[in-house]
């Protein structure tokens, strides 16, 4: 098990790969689920963990070997967050290290891990005296959330390490959210409602999805409350022609259709292979929608010149407001990256407004709490493009969940009721 989840850590430090792609090649492993919990938590605790036991490493062997790093930090996660023995632990990370091809380093594992055990409340203080390594995420992302949340940053930190729960969508038009409720009570499982979004239910645990009631008969889906959210937002109504920009994988594509019945959808996104996942979850759901292979920033060949009444724009970003859920953004992500979501970010909502008809409303999402994702590209928007206008959330659907106003949209902060989104309702001026 540990030579699994270090496996999966070590992808993730030296190739780039997301730990989704990573764990994904650990799928016929026998001990599959909790590999992926203690990679998902060593990743998790990884940028305070590493500074307390890779120095004691030499320089070289520090910067040859992502595997090694991987292990140690691996291994120092189950001394510090599990309740096995910490000499089980030890012995554990020997035999991975045979396993992983680094026999030679086996007794140098099995020594650091002994002299760390004795040293650990030394070592944990030095680094705790840091906020960035005491939460564990790169410094560059505290400084900015500071900078945009002065009063949240801890709070935000904090729930960024947190354990996510399960949400569910039902399909309400389908099933009561009240006799699913029951179901789940009857399959041992207790779900609670989510404040002020009427399809969202959150379970305490967690169990596969083949033994989820109603998720094989398209009942539910897997969701969280703040990505339903969306939907909810942009109220589709029925008979209007809706765009799901940006649509894969396509659990926002299935919450507009059960939201919106009798509305024209269109399903747009660039990559061909994630709109199969599209077409999937669709085909589980028992919906339909018109899927379109586009990128919106182009020429639009596959636009019939017929303008649509909603367009919804969950547009590709750092993914800032969701690391509780994928905390290997904290290694892979950097400073540097969220210029260019931006730029990317105003080319897409830029393509989208000649689609929408006057008097429409364009959602523009993120799962980004940077206002440089957010405000600051919806302020491009309208610098660049004449009439951008934005139009008011409901009152209510602002309180609950709490949404924080910003200078342009609202922002929902992780853990406040759900993932971290940001939602700006737009619209062309002086017009209904």
């Amino acid at each position: 098990m540990l030579h699994g989840a270090a496996s999966v850590v070590s992808a993730v430090l030296a190739e780039g790969v997301n730990a989704d792609e990573a764990l994904a090649r650990q799928a016929q492993v026998p001990q599959r689920a909790a590999i992926h919990a203690v990679a998902l938590g060593t990743l998790r605790w990884y940028l305070r963990l590493a500074p307390a036991v890779l120095p004691m490493l030499s320089r070289s062997e520090a910067n040859t070997d992502a595997r090694l790093r991987a292990l140690l930090v691996s291994a120092v996660h189950q001394l510090e967050y599990s309740a096995h023995a910490p000499a089980t632990t030890v012995a554990a990370a020997v035999d991975a290290a045979r396993l992983l091809g680094l026999g030679r380093a086996a007794g140098l594992i099995n020594a650091i891990l002994r002299r760390y055990l004795r040293e650990r409340a030394a070592r944990l203080a030095a680094v705790d005296g840091d906020l960035a390594m005491r939460t564990a995420h790169p410094e560059w992302l505290v400084s900015a959330l500071a900078a945009a949340w002065p009063g949240e940053v801890e709070s935000i930190l904090a729930a960024d390490n947190q354990h996510p729960p399960m949400c569910l969508r039902v399909d309400s038009a389908r099933l009561p959210i009240a006799e699913y409720l029951e179901t789940l009570s009857a399959a041992g499982l207790r779900g609670e409602r989510v404040a002020g979004i009427e399809h969202a239910v959150t379970l305490e645990q967690a169990p596969a999805l083949s033994e989820l009631p109603g998720f094989a008969e398209g009942l539910v889906s897997v969701q969280d409350s703040s990505a339903q959210l969306a939907a909810v937002l942009l109220d589709p109504q029925p008979g209007e022609r809706v765009l799901d920009a940006c649509a894969a994988p396509g659990g926002k594509t299935g919450a507009l259709l059960e939201l919106g019945g009798g509305i024209e959808l269109t399903a747009l996104d660039s990559d061909a292979q994630r709109l199969d996942r599209v077409a999937d979850n669709l085909k589980r759901l028992g919906r339909e929608a018109r899927l379109v292979h586009a990128d919106l920033t182009a020429p639009p060949a596959w636009w019939d010149g017929r303008t649509f009444d909603a367009i919804l724009l969950d547009a590709p970003c750092s993914g800032t407001g969701v690391i509780r859920r994928h905390p290997d953004i904290k290694l892979l992500r950097r400073a540097s990256d969220i210029q260019g979501f931006a730029a990317r970010q105003l080319e897409l909502l830029r393509g989208c407004w000649p689609l929408l008809r006057p008097g429409g409303r364009l959602l523009y999402v993120t799962c980004s709490v940077l206002p440089a994702e957010n405000s600051a590209v919806v302020a491009a928007l309208a610098g660049a493009q004449a009439g951008v206008a934005e139009r008011p959330l409901p009152a209510a659907q602002t309180r609950s969940p709490p949404l924080r106003r910003c200078p342009q949209g609202w922002q929902m902060l992780p853990g406040a009721g759900g993932d971290g989104f940001y939602y700006a309702c737009l619209s062309q001026e002086g017009t209904p």
